[in-house]
């Protein structure tokens, strides 16, 4: 039987087009590409994007999980039950924005022990790329999850017409799905058959 992989990525932009789901697709689209080489036919991968911009209102004005909205629901349980997170937002007043709180305000407090999360961002400049370290990271170690090495953020500067255009931006992709592949590997092989490769 094959192992399953489910990589779940979550754009918390409240817009469409935008550019910080491309950079969520693009990740996960790097992920996948990694993950398949040399996996053989004992890997299956799953990928799901939950877009808040599209789902966000079956959020809001729930207090408890009881009063979510089915599309709600199902979007956290594919979230509590990923084998790799990817979690993207855009700066908004110097935090993640609030919709994108408010959604894993409602995740369960130890459904994502040692899950592998890639964190991301997107801002006007490059001044807000503190974000991942000073918002990201602290949200999802309370969470006690595995926040990979290297985050990701993108500026307005790096995409034309909601492309990715910037050598640099891709280069940092790569690294960081490079660095996390091998975490995410060792979550769904047995440790007597897994062998590092950093």
């Amino acid at each position: 039987m094959p192992n399953v992989i489910s990589i779940v990525a979550v754009s918390g932009s409240l817009h469409a087009p935008s550019k910080t789901t491309v950079l969520a697709r693009e990740i996960l689209d790097a992920f996948v590409a990694a993950l398949s080489v040399g996996s053989g036919k004992d890997l299956e991968i799953e990928t799901h994007l939950i877009e808040l911009s599209e789902v966000g209102r079956d959020f809001s004005g729930a207090l408890h999980r009881s009063e979510l909205r089915p599309a709600a629901e199902e979007a956290l349980r594919r979230i509590e039950s990923a084998t790799l997170l990817i979690v993207a937002s855009p700066v908004y007043r110097a935090s993640f924005t609030g919709l994108f709180k408010h959604v894993f305000d409602f995740v369960g407090q130890y459904a994502l022990i040692d899950t592998p999360v890639l964190l991301a961002a997107t801002g006007g400049s490059d001044r807000h790329a503190l974000i991942i370290e000073h918002q990201f990271r602290p949200l999802f170690s309370f969470f006690q999850a595995i926040t990979l090495p290297l985050g990701v953020y993108a500026s307005d500067g790096d995409f034309v017409d909601y492309r990715i255009e910037s050598p640099a931006l891709v280069d940092r992709i790569g690294q960081a799905v490079s660095r996390g592949v091998p975490v995410i590997r060792s979550t769904v092989t047995p440790a007597s058959e897994y062998v590092s490769t950093w």
